[in-house]
């Protein structure tokens, strides 16, 4: 009976959180109804631990897009008219933990398995959102294909800054994961978070190499890369 509560606690914190973000101008309706749906699989199908996890990361999400939201307005890079993300923002990062989840829920991964798999897609997600929103901050952005000077938030762009805040975010995220999941901490830990860094640095090749010549989509970017980050962090944790 507990479990069902708890169940239908995280479904009433996804609605919650979904309408206000909405109503923070941080999603669209769509882009709301896809939030919710995202919580609710969580909620529904995986550990009450697992949907904290993607629940911490979805309002750090939110206060790193309203962050300094003028500015990025000011330069044109904004997302949406407001800062708001569509049903392709949230499902771009929303079907890699909610494919783990599924994986876990058919016994194909076990508990740990699913640990890595899950922290490195929500280490991905989180990398890439605080690289894009707060490393435009910094003026002196390169092609990581060329390394020649670009515009800030072009695709494949990066900087000393969103480098850095992106491996912190993807450090953090692991650690807090990790303990979050398996209720201790051990060095399997830098597994998500080197999977986090790849992660990010596969979104700015693709975004290089396939997004700006308009062979994929940023929504497709923010997924793929997830997804094979994911799995070559299961592949490295099966090896060990």
């Amino acid at each position: 009976m507990e479990v069902h509560y708890l169940i239908v606690a995280a479904v009433a914190l996804s609605a919650i959180m979904s309408v206000e973000a909405y109503k923070l101008n941080c999603l669209t309706k769509d882009g709301a109804v896809a939030s919710f749906l995202t919580g609710s699989f969580v909620g529904v199908f995986a550990s009450i631990n697992a949907f904290f996890l993607l629940t911490i990361f979805t309002i750090a999400g939110f206060f790193a897009t309203l962050k300094d939201f003028s500015r990025k307005e000011e330069m044109g890079i904004q997302e949406g008219k407001k800062g708001e993300r569509t049903w392709k923002n949230v499902l771009g990062v929303g079907i890699p933990p909610c494919l783990a989840v599924a994986l876990e829920a058919l016994g194909i991964l076990d508990p740990m398995q699913f640990a890595v798999v899950f922290i490195s897609t929500i280490a991905v997600a989180g990398a890439d959102t605080i690289a894009s929103e707060i490393g435009v901050r910094d003026r002196k952005v390169y092609m990581i294909t060329s390394f020649k000077r670009v515009e800030p938030g072009i695709n494949g762009g990066v900087s000393v800054l969103g480098t850095t805040v992106s491996t912190v975010a993807s450090l953090l995220i692991a650690i807090l994961g990790w303990f979050v999941l398996t209720e201790g901490l051990d060095w399997m830990l830098m597994i998500p978070f080197a999977m986090g860094v790849l992660g990010n640095i596969l979104d700015s090749v693709f975004g290089a190499v396939l997004e700006n010549p308009g062979y994929i989509s940023k929504y497709t970017n923010n997924c793929s890369t997830a997804i094979i980050a994911a799995f070559i962090g299961l592949l490295l944790f099966m090896m060990l």
